[in-house]
């Protein structure tokens, strides 16, 4: 009976270890993660997740003298000023097929003007609550895109 009991243990260790790591890979920060700044047309795109990739915890979008950001991801600001777009037509996304969830916030949002600040975004998705990090070189990113988005600086 302590030959299975023994290994049966360990592998449920493992299981609880691995799952616990998972959840927390967005807040520890994944190899490859991280905020990227990016320009389509006059669209600028603010992305925490794998550069040139789709693999992207949020993006946030805008124009010049936008007053709201377009936000898209499976996390977004925890924000009690979220907007969401459930009320409006939502298109298709091509890579999952699904509805795009969209929402949008304003440039001058609390939780925007903390994350200029201190370079640390408050998010929540279905794994809860947890902050994006920005070292000093994706500040300065960020810094860049706010200026860009609007005359109103965050």
């Amino acid at each position: 009976m302590l030959k299975f009991a023994v290994p049966a243990v360990a592998a449920l260790g493992l299981i609880a270890f691995a799952a616990q790591s998972r959840a927390t890979d967005v807040e520890t920060g994944v190899p490859g993660m991280g905020w990227h700044l990016s320009q389509e047309g006059a669209m600028a795109k603010l992305a925490y997740g794998v550069e040139n990739s789709d693999q992207l915890a949020l993006m946030m979008t805008c124009e010049p003298g936008d007053r709201r950001l377009a936000l898209y991801g499976d996390v977004l600001p925890a924000s009690p000023r979220l907007i969401q777009a459930s009320s409006r037509e939502s298109a298709i996304d091509p890579l999952s097929g699904d509805l795009s969830d969209e929402a949008a916030v304003s440039l001058r949002d609390p939780t925007l003007r903390e994350m200029a600040r201190t370079g640390r975004l408050t998010v929540e998705g279905e794994a809860g609550q947890f902050q994006l990090t920005a070292n000093a070189q994706e500040r300065v990113l960020i810094e860049r895109f706010f200026a860009y988005c609007g005359t109103e600086h965050v």
